[in-house]
């Protein structure tokens, strides 16, 4: 690691040394995988095929007139100019201000045209990769952070949008225009061509040498600021505990470190692709000297006529500039390539797979079991966090949960709920494998209430339609008086119409847990869910959520995880969870004369 002068505003950065150190030793198959996903955009483009090859029409158009454009000029300068003889230069004239003309209006519409096809083809991947994302499994989103896949969505579609709207035409462009010129060239003079086509082993080889450190440069900037996005996600997301814990000095330093990392990154990328302008003008400048030179000793000696010098000197610079727009386009599609690689990682990721057997308008009764159920996280290795449990309820009871952090109860939920599979043993609803029940049939007939509620930012009519969306105004009041929320939506600014911001700063936890708890009454569930849904609340919202939650539970199949013993007084069943199993079952009396680990929690939380 060197550091760099003060002028160039950066200090430590990466050296010479360095880049070609990790950023650039990293081996694979880069080029397969640049050439796959160049397909993938290829067939979004594709998909507007009429509009695309009237813009492929109009770039051949646009090519032709700056090709015949300078061909003209040349003629006019042997037979007219030189001979001094102006008769008959005047439709000469007048169709050099056509071919101009045409060239304009065939720049504009295949460029409008081309930012639609762009446009349309990126809000295509846009929408395939969210609606990708909502059928990931819960897990996938388990093992990454938030703000990080939001760059993905985001950041590298834009660069993939960009790239579309301006590098597809130019590359296509480039490519016939250079072979335009190369075969006119030809017909005017082979040795000028040749003299030409000098400097494009100098130019391959630059532009070579420069892209083979800009890719993987590009690749890694996109990582970079994929990083940065995740821990700004996060820290916003968690200020108030950065803040609890007095962790500012220590957050900045962490973003300082991470917004280095892009900065290094950007900074050899940009100066490394910054060299290809700089040496295309120099070659090309180059090219420009030597027609200049030998096209006039060929002319001096008749070899050629000063039209046609004047012809090659124009299609030098027409010769060297798709060269270096080729060039210059090729940065931008590096770093669109890896941006398209990280959106194409997302999409090729497996979803959840949902070929139920049962039919999908199937009513559960509310039974569930667990037959020898074991269970373990990708990230916990060999330590199982479920280890052969099995209990049974029957529709209607109110099972619960209670033990340690990290006896398994939270995990109990999730393969209840099917964000997760069980690894061995089954699960079990009216006796059939859960496997063998699609998750919207299951789902559809559960609702949550969890210790940190959720909010959208919407109204409040809509946060509690969430449960069930073809509900009515007067089904979410009846929910909301059920749920003891009517009182407080009443003293909202705008009552039921208020709108809530996604952290619902503007009304308390309890009230945020209460209007849950209303939501979940819309839904009207088989199935009750309740992970400490009475935590962190004072006595009075408590009681007023006790009393909701009990009026919610009648008739229902429920689940509830409660470290507060005493709101599970009238639990049908108790079971008792310790390292991923269950040591007690049963009634909390017979827990109770059975004097074991429930009794012992019970005498440590001071109940009688």
């Amino acid at each position: 690691m060197k550091f760099l002068r003060k002028p160039f505003g950066y200090e430590p950065i990466l050296a010479k040394e360095d880049v070609k150190g990790p950023l650039l030793k990293k081996k694979g198959p880069r080029a397969n995988n640049w050439k796959n996903t160049l397909l993938r955009i290829w067939r979004i483009v594709d998909e507007q095929r009429a509009l695309l090859i009237a813009v492929l029409l109009l770039v051949v158009v646009s090519s032709a007139m700056a090709l015949l454009g300078p061909y003209l000029i040349g003629h006019m300068i042997d037979e007219y100019v030189l001979k001094q003889q102006f008769d008959g230069m005047l439709p000469l004239v007048s169709g050099l201000v056509i071919i101009y003309v045409l060239l304009a209006v065939s720049l504009f519409f295949q460029n409008y045209w081309m930012i639609g096809i762009a446009q349309n083809a990126v809000f295509r991947l846009r929408t395939g990769v969210f609606q990708h994302l909502l059928h990931l499994p819960v897990s996938y989103f388990d093992k990454r952070q938030h703000g990080e896949l939001m760059s993905r969505a985001t950041n590298d579609i834009e660069t993939v949008s960009a790239t579309l709207n301006t590098s597809f035409i130019q590359v296509f462009s480039s490519i016939l225009t250079l072979s335009g010129t190369v075969i006119v060239m030809l017909t005017l003079s082979p040795l000028l061509t040749l003299l030409t086509m000098l400097i494009i082993p100098l130019m391959f080889m630059a532009t070579r040498w420069i892209t083979r450190r800009t890719g993987k440069l590009f690749k890694e900037q996109q990582a970079a600021i994929g990083a940065l996005n995740g821990m700004i996600e996060e820290t916003i997301s968690g200020q108030r505990v950065v803040k609890a814990f007095s962790q500012e000095e220590r957050v900045k330093d962490e973003f300082r470190e991470k917004s280095a990392r892009y900065r290094r990154t950007g900074f050899w990328a940009l100066t490394y692709s910054g060299f290809i302008p700089k040496v295309m003008n120099l070659l090309n400048n180059i090219s420009f000297a030597i027609i200049a030179g030998i096209g006039g000793i060929l002319a001096y000696n008749g070899f050629v006529s000063i039209g046609t010098i004047v012809i090659f000197t124009e299609y030098s610079r027409q010769f060297t500039r798709p060269l270096n727009d080729l060039a210059n386009q090729m940065n931008t599609v590096l770093s669109a390539i890896a941006g398209a690689e990280r959106v194409f990682s997302i999409m090729d990721e497996k979803v959840e797979e949902d070929t139920g057997k049962v039919d999908e308008n199937h009513l559960l009764s509310g039974e569930v079991e667990f037959r020898d159920v074991s269970f373990k996280y990708e990230l916990a290795e060999e330590a199982y966090t479920l280890q052969n449990v099995s209990f049974h309820v029957k529709p209607g009871q109110t099972a619960a949960l209670v033990g340690a952090t990290g006896a398994g109860k939270t995990t109990i939920m999730q393969l209840i709920s099917r964000f997760y599979d069980a690894e061995n043993g089954e699960v079990l609803f009216d006796g059939v494998n859960v496997k063998d029940i699609k998750r919207q049939t299951l789902r559809s007939q559960m609702a949550f209430v969890l210790q940190d509620s959720f909010l959208f930012e919407a109204s409040v009519y809509e946060n509690i339609r969430y449960g069930r969306l073809d509900a009515t105004n007067e089904e979410v009041v009846k929910a909301c008086k059920k749920a003891n929320a009517h009182d407080f939506i009443m003293k909202l600014p705008n009552g039921y119409d208020t709108i809530l911001t996604a952290d619902g700063s503007e009304i308390s936890q309890g009230q945020k847990q209460l209007l849950s708890i209303a939501r979940a009454f819309v839904a009207d569930p088989v199935i009750l869910l309740l992970d400490e849904a009475t935590s962190s609340i004072d006595t009075v919202t408590e009681l007023k959520i006790q009393q909701a939650l009990e009026e919610l539970m009648k008739g229902r199949t429920s689940f509830v995880i409660a470290h507060r013993l005493n709101t599970i007084r009238t639990a049908d069943v108790v079971f008792v969870m310790q390292e991923g199993q269950v040591m007690e079952s049963g009634t909390q009396k017979e827990l109770i004369a059975h004097n074991g680990i429930y009794a012992n929690m019970l005498s440590q939380s001071g109940i009688k």
